[in-house]
């Protein structure tokens, strides 16, 4: 058995994702380790960099003040050399112009004595292979005399080294020296090999620049935690929405879509908070009309459903009339059922993008085709008030069927006999098909509520309507980017009420004619 704590709470499972967000990463930690990072690398490389130009910098300096001191010594060493031979030669003589060089240890404890070091510079001369000579006053120079693995090494050094008189490079246990060695020949001492040696201690030379370096260190640390501070609290305001959307949905449930995110702002967050309040509202409308879809189509199919159970329950087979009486009434309701599924598959698919098809129509003869189609619908009086003589850019079927369902209402809510108008137009950029009947008209507060699925008034209740006439008329208005609305005209024109379909008049080819009897809609 392992030993450990033991587990307090339900495992983290894939269908409780929320839980699993405190687990992994926030996106305010990734982007500040992304800030941080970026923001150290770029101040790393800029450091490493200007760094590295300052060292070789420093190198240059000093080996072209090497290659100074290897001209200046064999100039000086040109200056004084006598030939083997020469009969003229003398002893040096400090008060002339010119000593003429008789011995390696003579011209080497010259150079030496009338070079004075500069700061982290050491000189030592050998001669025979022992050092030999170095500078008396040493007041900020390198003792370079007391390295013994540089002395070593400066007497290991073949007589035919390459580097005679290049700068190199030299590390000991002590430090990192740049040197430069010139051996010393003198056919009038034909018997010593001397050596001469200028070094810098490297170290030394470059501890300006790693001093700076420090300090631009200490200075990147320093700016990078203001960065990585102020970038904190910067991506904290900027991700607030983020967090103010997490906990909305959080709080979002199937039985309540009425949580709302606060939007502030002007930018992209702002603009995705505006889009997930517009998406909760478009669900909440959604849902809301599902539950009362189903309830209304429950209730609708429910009736005649209950209606032909208890007329087959109560059925006397052996009476004929009876068995007729009841399969017509079963039929009646059957097609009753039929009208209401069909209704729905309408409005169903209402939010197709192929709901509707738009061609070019004759309007003109769509009127005359629909008065034509009308007259069946019952005995009355249909008159056509206005024809509007231009193509338009519609669904011909769709507002047939839209304008045949004005025209069943009207129908519905007249009497027999009575004049039913219709009539097509073009005002104000406008296409506006209409239906005027006799009837008693609509009550003023059932007016905003007609156009909604399921409503029935109480006519409809009577006539056993299912209150999906007028929705599927609004739905293929909306589909043309239009409406359907309704007027009541004036009281000496007669009773009624007028239904409007108001589409945009798209691909207009011709004029149209205006009918004096038709309201004009508010806008």
């Amino acid at each position: 058995m392992r030993n450990g704590p033991a587990s307090t709470g339900a495992p983290v499972t894939p269908s409780d994702p929320l839980r699993a967000v405190g687990r992994r990463a926030t996106v305010r930690g990734r982007l500040m380790t992304a800030v941080v990072a970026l923001t150290a690398t770029a101040m790393t490389v800029a450091g490493v960099t200007a760094l590295a130009l300052q060292l070789r910098a420093s190198d240059a300096r000093t080996d072209d003040a090497l290659r100074r001191s290897v001209q200046a010594f064999r100039a000086f060493e040109s200056a004084g050399r006598v030939d083997a031979d020469d009969s003229s030669a003398t002893s040096p003589d400090p008060s002339g112009p010119t000593e003429r060089w008789t011995s390696v240890s003579t011209l080497l404890r010259k150079a030496v004595e009338n070079r004075v070091p500069g700061e982290n510079e050491g000189i030592v001369s050998f001669v025979g292979g022992e050092l030999a000579w170095r500078p008396a006053n040493e007041t900020g120079a390198v003792r370079i005399d007391l390295d013994t693995e540089l002395m070593t090494f400066l007497r290991d050094l073949p007589p035919d080294d390459p580097l005679t008189g290049e700068p190199r490079s030299v590390r000991t246990d002590v430090t990192e020296y740049r040197l430069a060695t010139v051996p010393v020949h003198l056919e009038a001492d034909p018997g010593a090999d001397g050596l001469m040696v200028f070094a810098f201690d490297r170290g030394a030379q470059n501890a300006a620049v790693w001093r700076i370096f420090s300090t631009y260190s200490a200075v990147g640390v320093a700016a990078l935690a203001v960065t990585s501070a102020v970038a904190w609290f910067v991506v904290g305001g900027m991700l607030r929405p983020v967090r103010v959307l997490r906990d909305t949905v959080r709080r979002v449930t199937e039985s309540d879509l009425s949580e709302r995110i606060e939007v502030g702002g002007r930018d992209d967050l702002a603009d995705l908070a505006a889009s997930v309040n517009s998406m909760l509202e478009r669900l909440e409308r959604a849902f809301g009309s599902q539950r009362e879809l189903l309830d209304d189509v429950g209730h609708e199919l429910r009736t005649p459903l209950t209606i032909v159970r208890g007329h087959l329950e109560l059925l006397d087979p052996a009476d004929e009339a009876d068995v007729r009486a009841t399969q017509a009434l079963a039929l009646d309701e059957l097609d009753r059922m039929q009208r209401l599924v069909d209704d729905l598959v309408t409005l169903a698919t209402a939010d197709r993008p192929d709901f509707v098809r738009p061609a070019p129509v004759d309007v003109g003869r769509l009127t005359d085709d629909v008065l034509e189609k009308a007259r069946g619908l019952g005995d009355r009086r249909y008159v056509v008030v206005s024809r509007a003589d231009v193509v338009a850019h519609v669904d011909a079927q769709r507002v047939t069927q839209a304008w045949l369902q004005l025209l069943a209402n009207a129908v519905r809510f007249s009497a027999p006999g009575s004049t039913v108008r219709l009539g097509s137009e073009v005002a104000a950029g406008r296409l506006l098909l209409w239906v005027r009947d006799e009837g008693p008209g609509v009550p003023r507060e059932e007016e905003a509520r007609i156009f909604e699925r399921f409503h029935r008034g109480q006519a409809d209740r009577v006539q056993h309507g299912a209150g999906l006439g007028l929705p599927i008329v609004a739905a293929i208005a909306a589909a043309h980017d239009g409406r359907v609305f309704l007027e009541h005209p004036p009281p000496a024109s007669g009773p009624g009420v007028v239904f409007v379909l108001d589409l945009p008049a798209v691909g207009l080819v011709d004029g149209g004619s205006e009918s004096p009897e038709l309201v004009e809609p508010h806008r």
